[in-house]
């Protein structure tokens, strides 16, 4: 192919939304962050812990507490969040724009990795009054590729 000369119509798609099993033992709560384990393939919420990929957001409430490994399915949203952000020196400024930020816990992300203790939440997208708005799509390979921000 050579490029293009004329306006292209480009497929896209907004946000993209996908099913995931539930680890056993675990309650995802709409709007935090959907993690998986590696090597689980289940999701569960955020929390400080390493080897977690964020997948995204969970899109409305499922518990699984009682349930076994996949008993459960939820949903779960790609892309822009607004997420808390952390206080003192883990707090994300505009200065982190389009760096990596870190799960603190189910709604909260840091500038951080907390000393190797905290796995990527996204790519730090803004940040305004009312939080840190973050990328999180584990398929774009752009958490693994980032400039930290430390």
């Amino acid at each position: 192919m050579v490029a293009t000369t004329q306006n292209r119509n480009t497929p896209s798609v907004a946000g993209h939304r996908r099913g995931h099993p539930v680890a056993a033992g675990e309650i995802c709560r709409a709007g935090t962050i959907a993690v998986v384990e590696a090597g689980t393939g289940f999701v569960k919420e955020g929390t400080t812990a390493l080897d977690l990929i964020a997948v995204g957001i969970f899109e409305h409430l499922v518990d699984n507490r009682v349930g076994n490994d996949g008993e459960q399915t939820v949903q779960v949203l790609r892309g822009f969040a607004r997420l808390e952000n952390s206080v003192d020196a883990d707090e994300i400024t505009a200065a982190d724009a389009f760096k990596r930020c870190y799960i603190v816990d189910n709604q909260t992300v840091a500038k951080t990795d907390g000393g190797g203790t905290r796995s990527v939440a996204g790519i730090v997208d803004a940040v305004d009054d009312a939080g840190v708005w973050v990328l999180i799509d584990p398929t774009s390979g752009a958490a693994l590729d980032a400039p930290a921000a430390e």
